[in-house]
């Protein structure tokens, strides 16, 4: 080889476009494993067959490790091992097909060229490529069949994320911008900063091939738990020194946010948000995942797939318990193969970057095989337990006396907990409902034979629980039933109007006495403000059924409201000689609506204004209005726009231009925010032309 440099030619547009990189904006080859890329390089003197190429990754490559493959030019493409094939040569140059194994570690790799002939030639460098998981590849572990899924999993940018409860499902829209520039690298540096690439950091590349390790490291690095990872989490309702986590609208700001501060944790996240930026990484890298939304989500804390709530007697929910069930959860899944566990176990995976409980001393959850989730395989990797929790564990409702510290079963429930599960639909932006792919149908003797199941694989069955409620008290039955029913809007701005229904189902008359409390709370049905309470003594007949209505006036619970928009609403039933009765229900307000308007057509590199209308519904000033905006390959970054504040029924008009780059279906995605009213999003899909 000659003393020259050799210039090579990697290719970029033929290659991506074999390799579905087209989208990365980077100047580097970006290729996926278990598939050849084409490289011509010139400066070589030597008859092609005496050439040896190198590619390695990591800090020490090694051939045992499989971080470093040296091979020749041979005629065939080799399934096992990095292979190279004559593509044609000139006077000065060499036209080569490169293949990695569909097993290869992924990561940047240095590709380097040496003469066989000559002992003595140091090899000469031909630069750098990035290897990612091929999931249109039949053998690689994250091979997807269907090419639709692979688009929508891998490919697409845009993602809608559930959220609400599961009486009121609302939905947003979420940049999860896998391609944005700088995003692979970021990546790549996570992976560079986790505790296992710490401690041996040779080894932890050599690991890297494998989806359900890589899985598993960047769940505990989304979160900044141990490791400094990515994001700070906090359920405060308090977000003073960083952006409330309703106000994200995509994960490229938090991802370039973390690198420019030096690697400093981004102040703040929640469930969904963890969620999106661990879908953000896994898609960049090749990995199919998406997000999964649980409805009456279940944290049990200590693995007794118990969930215990704790009441006073005045109807306040105590927040006493390690235990919650949340309004809404959400997680991930990630789709590849188990050879550890077997062909039966693979398909979608649970991954869950959300610090929640430690798992092998870290903040770190999956992957679980739904399948295992579904059959009650809770004794298999990795935890298992926990998801199979979230989704099924039985809730305990008591009172306690904080004076006795006595505890009296109100009553259980075994249907509560996992409803709706929930997954954008691939190709539209539709709901779709996965709740049977977790579980069997509640209530049948399969699910609670599973239930029964998972309980002895856990070793409840036979060990005796003081917690536990007596099969007494599960059997007690209540005199009266009740509920709340919604009675007109439920938005901000407006009074919240309810009626409390309560019902003697027993023939003869009761005597019962009413406490009522209303508390903000986030979604995670943790109290942060006390809103309203009152009392009523109640007589009812036999069989009789009575209304109360309630009302809470908007400006009892507007300074209290927390960015969820959510207000729990209880009643605590004492009635005289019978067991006490628990009436609750979760409300979600909806924000506002806000309007987004593309005036015009939007064709590439040419100027097109946006509107965006907000109408202030409330007789009162909002004032601190801002404006977010963000879409892929219509604005770089985000664009942040004040707004002046608007009078009572104001309604306000925002003008700004976009120069979209890329054709094709693009979401435009807005947050607004004012004193009043936090994060009303809204997104819309702009058709760019060229």
């Amino acid at each position: 080889i000659a003393a020259t440099q050799p210039s090579t030619n990697w290719h970029l547009k033929e290659n991506a476009r074999d390799h579905h990189t087209s989208k990365f904006s980077s100047k580097e080859l970006i290729v996926r494993r278990g598939q050849a890329f084409i490289v011509t390089f010139n400066g070589t003197e030597q008859p092609e067959q005496n050439l040896t190429f190198i590619a390695e990754t990591g800090p020490k490559p090694s051939k045992l490790a499989k971080t470093q493959a040296t091979f020749g030019i041979s005629s065939t493409v080799s399934k096992e091992s990095w292979s190279a094939v004559l593509q044609s040569t000139s006077s000065n140059s060499v036209s080569i097909s490169i293949s990695s194994p569909p097993n290869a570690v992924i990561g940047r790799y240095k590709l380097s060229v040496r003469s066989t002939s000559s002992d003595s030639s140091s090899p000469a460098s031909l630069g750098t490529f990035v290897l990612l998981f091929n999931p249109w590849s039949s053998g690689d572990d994250v091979f997807m069949p269907n090419k639709a899924e692979c688009d929508e999993y891998v490919l697409e940018e845009f993602g809608i994320i559930f959220a609400g409860n599961k009486n009121h499902i609302n939905s947003f829209g979420w940049n999860f911008g896998q391609f944005q520039e700088d995003i692979l690298n970021i990546c790549l540096s996570m992976l560079d900063r986790s505790l296992n690439y710490r401690q041996d950091p040779a080894t932890d590349v050599s690991h890297r091939n494998d989806p359900k390790y890589l899985g598993r490291v960047l769940s505990a690095m989304v979160n900044a738990n141990d490791d400094q990872g990515v994001l700070l989490g906090n359920w405060s309702g308090n977000y003073d020194g960083g952006k409330s986590p309703s106000s994200w609208t995509g994960s490229g700001e938090i991802l370039q946010n973390w690198k420019k501060s030096g690697f400093k944790p981004v102040r703040y996240g929640q469930c969904w948000v963890f969620a999106a930026v661990l879908t953000t990484v896994l898609r960049c890298l090749g990995i199919p995942t998406r997000t999964i939304t649980n409805f009456s989500s279940a944290h049990d804390a200590d693995g007794n797939l118990r969930v215990d709530e704790f009441y006073d007697a005045s109807g306040n929910h105590l927040d006493r318990a390690a235990d919650s069930i949340w309004n809404f959860h959400v997680w991930n899944e990630s789709w590849f193969s188990r050879s550890d566990l077997g062909p039966s176990y693979s398909g979608w995976q649970v991954l869950d970057a959300t610090p929640q409980e430690e798992s092998g001393g870290i903040y770190q959850c999956g992957p679980a095989s739904r399948n295992a989730i579904k059959e009650g395989d809770v004794d298999l990797d990795y935890d298992c337990p926990f998801v199979f929790a979230e989704v099924n564990a039985d809730c305990m409702y008591w009172n306690y006396d904080p004076a006795t510290g006595k505890k009296t079963l109100m009553f259980s429930k075994s249907t509560v907990i996992g409803q709706f599960i929930s997954t954008k639909a691939v190709g539209r932006d539709d709901r779709v409902d996965v709740t049977n792919d977790y579980k069997y149908e509640e209530g049948s003797k399969k699910e609670r034979d599973i239930f029964k199941k998972a309980r002895k694989k856990l070793g409840l069955e036979d060990k005796f629980d003081p917690t536990a409620p007596t099969p007494q008290e599960i059997d007690q039955k209540p005199d009266i039933a009740g509920k709340f029913k919604v009675a007109g809007p439920l938005e901000v701005g407006k009074d919240l109007n309810l009626i409390l229904v309560l019902a003697n189902l027993q023939s003869d008359a009761k005597t019962v006495h009413v406490n009522m409390t209303a508390w903000s709370t986030v979604y995670t049905r943790r109290p942060v403000h006390e809103i309203w309470k009152d009392s009523i003594p109640v007589t009812l007949s036999p069989k009789e059924e009575k209304q109360f209505p309630i009302k809470i006036s908007y400006t009892e619970y507007q300074q209290q409201l927390t960015t969820d928009n959510t207000i729990q609403v209880t009643a605590l039933c004492h009635v005289e000689g019978g067991i006490q009765v628990l009436v609750q229900r979760d409300i979600t307000l909806d924000n506002p609506a806000i309007d987004i308007q593309v005036l015009g057509e939007a064709k590439v590199n040419k100027e097109v204004d946006v509107e965006v209308i907000f109408t202030n519904p409330i007789d009162m000033e909002v004032t601190d209005c801002v404006l977010q905006v963000e879409g892929n390959d219509l604005l770089r970054g985000v664009l942040e726009i004040a707004i002046p504040p608007l009078k009572a029924s104001e309604k306000s008009s925002t003008k700004f231009k976009l120069i979209p780059f890329e054709t094709g279906p693009k979401h435009l995605l807005v947050n607004f925010s004012c004193d009043k009213f936090a994060d009303i999003k809204n997104f819309k899909m702009v058709n760019v032309i060229d």
